[in-house]
């Protein structure tokens, strides 16, 4: 499957939950690039190469290091594909290679979020440097605010990292790749939407409020939020 929705949709939290619920694999392009770079794999310096000078990664680069992962599992392994495809060059190369494995994508499960929604939420997110656990603070607590002083707060449940703010979630950044996403990937959505893959879920709520829709929509079985598990 694939997850799709824009900057602060929650996207990361959801398919953390949904990887522990479905015991499937998590495949996020940021997660990859990082392993190539820190690896200093070919991919990784050719990454690297267009990265440095402030230029957007090629298709064909980021391609390959998605497809190379995704082609890499088990026939019968399942996995939730999150920040890959952004366009509709990427999207059809990755249904050319999932025919060719004789296998297919289940489900696309669109987070569709209101753009207030969208600023409030990154006002407040922090990632871990280590493990890149999502965390979501209310701006009078999060990391580096005068109301946080214990060392604990900045360090991730998960692993210890320490947590920071990326620079792209600033407002500025932010609108931008809003615009971006409109303009490059909305439009995959029509792509899997006239393929009969697509569900659209609101993203609005608690976490586990748009857990269950998410479950609902994957046709995971009725869950109550009183019953979500922990």
């Amino acid at each position: 499957m694939i997850l799709f929705g824009p900057p602060g949709a929650g996207k990361g939290t959801q398919a953390q939950l949904l990887t522990q619920r479905l015991q499937v694999r998590y495949i996020g392009s940021g997660v990859l690039f990082r392993e190539h770079l820190e690896r200093k794999t070919e991919l990784g310096l050719r990454a690297a190469g267009f990265m440095n000078q402030g230029l957007l990664v090629p298709d064909e680069v980021t391609i390959d290091i998605i497809l190379g992962k995704v082609l890499s599992l088990d026939p019968q392994a399942g996995f939730i594909l999150d920040g890959f495809p952004r366009n509709l060059n990427q999207a059809r190369a990755l249904e050319q290679a999932l025919e060719g494995k004789s296998r297919g994508l289940d489900k696309v499960v669109h987070i569709d979020v209101p753009e207030a929604e969208l600023f409030r939420r990154i006002g407040g997110r922090f990632s871990c440097h280590w493990c890149q656990a999502p965390y979501t603070f209310p701006a009078s607590t999060a990391p580096g605010s005068k109301d946080v002083s214990r060392k604990e707060d900045r360090r991730c449940q998960n692993c210890g990292g320490e947590l920071y703010q990326r620079a792209d979630d600033s407002p500025e950044a932010l609108r931008q790749r809003i615009n971006v996403y409109h303009t490059e990937t909305v439009p995959v959505l029509d792509f899997y939407r006239e393929r009969g893959l697509l569900v659209d879920v609101s993203g609005a709520g608690s976490v586990d409020s748009i857990h269950i829709r998410v479950l609902a929509g994957l046709e995971q079985g009725p869950v109550s939020e009183a019953g979500f598990p922990r």
